[in-house]
């Protein structure tokens, strides 16, 4: 017993395990290792499914001549406890966004939905010793958050009810954050582990990115703020016999935005729409798995699967809190006497290495199949999909890349719904709040029922990079059915059709982001406003412009 005792010790006080970790979303220096990881330079295990990636996951595939490696280099670090503990004092950070119409965008973490500017900081310090580290890196988020035009308040009654009951009432997703200036302060990508290579285990409150997709991930993002969690993850492949695997378990809190809908006193119809949802936080527990087999080099299959109900409705039993190791049949499962949701997805990507490119695809379901049969039959039913491509091309200068990508988000329900309806995805009656943190869509920001086409194509020379992004994104197809099928008026869909020119510059220690969006909102907030004039059917509905700019500085110590 004692030398097993002396063994934990010695290993506690000699582990080297770096456990820091690359945010998700970082700019610049996410999309620097994803193209290294398309040109070879990466070890071809690590998959970028299962994210944020990990220092321990890349300190031995970089040339250490390489600076921009540097981020998960120990560059400055200062020593403790006699040389046994490490200390890092983290990048600083700001981020800044400006809409001058209306909110637009998604994958921003802790900003909110607004209209005008708003800003993010974050700072911190990362300190080691042994296994157990400490990841210090709270966020703090400034909005003007204006007025701005929200869902036409004209609209038919009838609109408006299905506005409520098929959307507003099951989700929390508010369309202002107040009516005032927002100030918010979080933990933002903090985290305490301890570290057994290859595995981590601790309390984070980070944000996560599980699946394959570049600008939409089907269940977890960085959409919407992180959540206060439980870990227990890889923090490299682990190689077996059989190939590589990646994986992640969490159990955290969800919580609620606090903020009503538009209009929460409207009357329809001699009743109220609006149907008051309980505050109580949401217990949610999930996994993903990454496999990458030995005998197909640059394939990597993933399984990822999502829970959550409300606090109270849980009983103490244990698959309450580890629920996903369950059959997928409701038949097999006692899940219809349980008041909680479930989304799952399977996903693969595959890594061209001699073409330099990587095609892969997610496939998720927003609820269980009754049995075997149903899924057989009806396999579409409350499904979502997103496939993508990305192409690496060689420039004759060294180090120079022209990088393209093509993504295609669908989160609309298929045919299937005219007979059996799924209800929009993130959207279940049991969890009246929908799968949101803090008013925010935890995985594709594009929101319930819409869907999106993504190109861009983008030169990059090690942290620099200059490109061109457009994009169609549908807002909520399934709302769209509902509210105006009965008239047959096919002319409110809102369909927003924007091009960006994005940058990234390095000076140094400094790093530079920008992004500037010009917006075309067609038919805005499903809005068609009558023009006799003009002579046709298809007249042009509340179509509006809107510019959205970014601009972020990262200043490495």
């Amino acid at each position: 017993m004692k030398k097993l005792l002396y063994l934990f010790i010695f290993t506690f006080l000699s582990s080297n395990l770096l456990a820091q970790t690359l945010p998700v979303g970082t700019p610049l220096l996410e999309e620097y290792y994803q193209i290294a990881h398309l040109n070879g330079e990466l070890d071809s295990t690590i998959s970028f499914t299962v994210r944020p990636l990990s220092l321990s996951a890349a300190k031995n595939i970089f040339n250490p001549e390489d600076e921009q490696a540097s981020w998960l280099k120990w560059d400055g670090v200062k020593t403790f406890a006699h040389g046994k503990g490490k200390l890092q004092i983290l990048p600083f950070s700001w981020q800044s966004q400006y809409n001058s119409h209306h909110p637009y965008g998604w994958n921003d973490g802790s900003m909110i939905p607004a209209k005008g500017y708003q800003t993010q900081v974050s700072a911190g310090i990362y300190a080691q010793w042994g296994p157990l580290s400490v990841q210090l890196r709270p966020e703090l988020v400034w909005a003007a958050n204006k007025e701005f035009e929200g869902f036409n308040t004209e609209h038919a009654d009838i609109t408006w009810w299905w506005y409520y009951w098929r959307l507003l009432n099951l989700i929390d997703l508010p369309e202002r954050f107040g009516d005032e200036i927002y100030r918010k302060a979080s933990w933002g990508q903090s985290s305490i582990r301890l570290n057994f290579d290859p595995i981590s285990i601790g309390l984070s409150n980070e944000n996560l990115w599980w699946g394959p997709g570049k600008r939409n991930s089907l269940i977890m993002s960085n959409n919407a703020p992180g959540f206060k969690h439980l870990t227990l993850n890889t923090i490299r492949p682990i190689k077996t016999p059989i190939g590589s695997l990646e994986g992640q378990i969490v159990a955290g809190r969800l919580e609620s935005s606090g903020f009503l809908p538009p209009e929460p006193n409207r009357i329809a119809f001699g009743f109220p729409l609006y149907w008051p949802k309980t505050e109580d936080w949401r217990y949610l527990s999930g996994f993903t798995l990454t496999y990458q087999p030995k005998w197909v080099p640059g394939l990597f299959l993933g399984i990822t699967r999502v829970f959550q109900m409300y606090h109270n409705d849980m009983d103490g039993r244990l698959d309450d809190y580890i629920p996903f190791f369950q059959a997928f049949q409701k038949s097999n499962t006692s899940e219809g006497e349980k008041e909680r949701d479930q989304l799952a997805s399977v996903f693969a990507k595959y890594l061209l290495k001699e073409s330099k490119a990587e095609i892969y695809f997610e496939f998720g379901r927003n609820d269980h199949s009754m049995n075997l049969r149903d899924f057989l039959m009806e396999p579409e039913h409350s499904r979502a999909y997103m496939v993508g491509f990305s192409k690496l091309f060689t420039l004759p200068k060294k180090d120079e890349f022209i990088l393209a990508n093509l993504e295609f988000t669908q989160l609309s329900q298929a045919n299937s719904s005219l007979i059996r309806d799924a209800g929009a995805w993130y959207v279940h009656v049991p969890v009246r709040q929908g799968y949101t943190h803090q008013g925010k869509v935890i995985g594709a920001g594009i929101g319930p029922g819409s869907n999106l086409q993504s190109m861009s194509l983008s030169w990059h020379r090690g942290l620099k990079n200059l490109g061109l992004q457009f994009e169609r994104y549908v807002h909520n197809n399934d709302f769209y059915f509902d509210a105006f099928a009965h008239s047959g008026d096919y002319r409110k869909r809102w369909v927003d059709l924007s091009m960006a020119a994005t940058a990234g510059w390095n000076y140094k220690n400094l790093l530079i982001n920008a992004k500037f969006s010009t917006i075309r909102s067609l038919n805005y907030q499903y809005w068609l406003i009558d023009r006799p004039w003009e002579h046709t059917f298809l007249q042009s509905g509340q179509d509006l412009f809107n510019f959205q700019g970014q601009l972020g500085l990262t200043y490495r110590f």
